[in-house]
């Protein structure tokens, strides 16, 4: 054994001894890993999902470039980087989960082209407050697919009104499944106590019943970070605790709580922002979610359109092991921050960086993934600009040597 050891120590120290395999040594020790090419990866297998940075949450799909909720808005979503594509379920008159936003069509649709509709207006209470309005619910599957959508804000792109119909549930997921590399989904159990009220299912089932039922028919399954979750990722969200804990008895899949401004009381339990944003709250919650979605501007408060101090939300949050995915992200100035100077990539910048989110629901999917791929690509720019100048000092020490 020592004659071994003394043998190889006189390799090593040889004039005879190769400086190149030296250097292949340390450059196998110091490079960051080489993955296989898209166009090498086996036939059959998707890129997988990235978990190393923030995800990217496409918000209603892209939809600041196309109508929300969309099968294209989808579509382009995916071909921009999206991590999850993020959609709100509700539901026909005949019980077709659909996606779609509101529960009214009135905003975004062009239900008042449709004369034969005109006696549908009706007022119900949705969340406390009489709304009225052309609802999804007084319409069936086939009527709703007779609609056209429209763009939710006139300072967008308007060319795409009237194109492009209201989808299903299952056609949403269908984009996602169909993506050409793992694309999660995160579908919103959307105003559960007013679909619960106006839509019967048989056996008495439940809106979360066909909800997760839905999910579990297309092989979504597994707790988050799972290989079964990894394969087909999914986190399900929803406003209301009770529909996440009833899902929870359903599904082990990944749950969010969103939580909306801090006027704005949860819509089936009536608690507080301050309630449901309590050490206490959260210790009770995280037995049944993964994380928190609130509303970015309560995460920092804002006045007069600049940020004020953060708030302790995130860090409290944390401290429990749960993850923050605030909303939404939008790059017009409308909604941009004085501190950003209209700038997205700023809000992207102080959003990641400072506050520590641990994913953006955005309008604009595109530009949050060029933010993260541009700072990624700069920070591997460093690294290996740190590793060439290492091997830069190793290789002058060798050729030193062999001079002697």
């Amino acid at each position: 054994m020592e004659k071994r050891r003394v043998n190889a120590m006189a390799m090593a120290f040889s004039p005879c001894f190769s400086p190149l395999l030296f250097l292949l040594l340390i450059v196998g020790c110091t490079a960051r890993p080489l993955y296989p090419l898209p166009s090498k990866v086996a036939e059959g297998t998707r890129k997988p999902l990235q978990i190393s940075r923030p995800y990217n949450i496409a918000h209603r799909g892209s939809n600041g470039e196309i109508p929300e909720e969309t099968a294209p808005a989808y579509m382009r979503a995916i071909e921009e980087g999206a991590d999850f594509i993020e959609t709100d379920i509700l539901s026909s008159k005949d019980g077709v989960l659909i996606c779609f936003h509101d529960v009214t069509l009135d905003a975004t649709t062009d239900i008042y082209q449709h004369k034969e509709f005109a006696n549908r207006k009706r007022t119900y209470e949705v969340q406390g407050t009489n709304t009225t309005g052309f609802f999804t619910v007084d319409f069936t599957i086939k009527e709703l697919r007779s609609l056209r959508v429209r763009q939710r804000y006139p300072f967008r792109d308007q060319q795409y009104n009237g194109q492009f119909t209201i989808i299903t549930f299952e056609e949403y997921i269908s984009i996602a499944l169909d993506a050409p590399r793992v694309v999660g989904i995160y579908p919103e159990i959307k105003n559960p106590v007013f679909i619960n009220q106006q839509v019967k299912w048989p056996g008495g089932k439940r809106f979360e019943d066909k909800f997760v039922e839905t999910l579990e028919k297309y092989g979504y399954k597994g707790s988050y970070l799972s290989k079964e979750w990894l394969a087909q990722p999914v986190f399900i969200q929803s406003f209301a605790p009770t529909s996440l804990i009833y899902a929870s008895n359903l599904t082990g899949l990944p749950k969010i709580l969103l939580i909306d401004d801090i006027t704005v009381p949860t819509q089936d339990t009536d608690q507080s922002y301050w309630e449901i944003t309590s050490d206490k709250y959260f210790d009770y919650i995280r037995k049944y979610v993964v994380g928190i979605g609130p509303w970015k501007d309560t995460v920092v408060p804002v006045k007069d359109n600049y940020l004020q101090t953060p708030t302790d939300l995130v860090a409290r949050a944390h401290s429990h092991n749960l993850q923050v995915h605030p909303y939404t992200y939008r790059n017009e100035n409308q909604f941009l921050h004085y501190n950003f100077h209209q700038d997205p990539y700023q809000e992207y910048g102080y959003w990641i960086n400072k506050i520590g989110v641990d994913g953006l629901f955005t309008d604009f999917t595109g530009s949050l993934n060029n933010y993260q791929e541009w700072t990624s690509s700069l920070a591997l720019n460093d690294s290996d600009d740190r590793a060439s100048k290492l091997l830069h000092k190793i290789a002058l020490m060798v050729t030193s040597y062999e001079k002697v």
